[in-house]
């Protein structure tokens, strides 16, 4: 007769992992609770496009339009159309991987930051884009639609503040 096995829940029970789990999940409860507060609404590009349910729809309609929405939030700034904004001089932009979480998050297939983050640098070096035939684009590349959208929005490219 043999010992009878004890199945853990999951495969990382007792382990690490659980820790890792849990820290996951109190940051998501967090983020998710500043997402909720008005200063995250003001002068914020990322709630704006979340709001519009024609640009969500585009971002999940079309892995072409949203990595040509990542591509154009990296290495540029961005400028509400809205005058005190200007007038105070204000700006709005994002990290290579916070431009790829927030195409993950609009998107809402369950993925997270890395299944847009380097997707334009081509030439077989990750976007799987090497003829050109899923029309990506190199990061920091504003189309021309990608630009239009933005500014249905409200929102410009800007030139980049002075930083002196």
């Amino acid at each position: 007769m043999t010992d009878p096995k004890i199945e853990p829940q999951h495969a990382s029970e007792g382990t690490e992992d659980d820790f890792f789990d849990d820290l996951q999940a109190g940051w998501a409860k967090l983020e998710a609770e500043r997402r909720q507060t008005p200063e995250h609404r003001v002068n914020n590009m990322e709630y704006d496009m979340s709001q519009a349910e024609w640009f969500v729809s585009r971002v999940r309609g079309s892995d072409a339009y949203a990595q040509n929405l990542y591509a154009a939030l990296c290495n540029n700034t961005f400028q509400k159309q809205d005058v005190w904004l200007i007038l105070k001089d204000s700006y709005w932009s994002c990290t290579w991987r916070s431009a790829g979480g927030i195409v993950a998050d609009l998107q809402d297939r369950g993925g997270d930051y890395m299944d847009w983050y380097c997707s334009g640098i081509g030439d077989g070096l990750g976007n799987g884009d090497t003829d050109g035939t899923r029309n990506f684009v190199s990061e920091g590349t504003v189309t021309d639609e990608i630009a239009a959208d933005l500014a249905l929005l409200g929102w410009r490219v800007a030139d980049e503040p002075d930083s002196a």
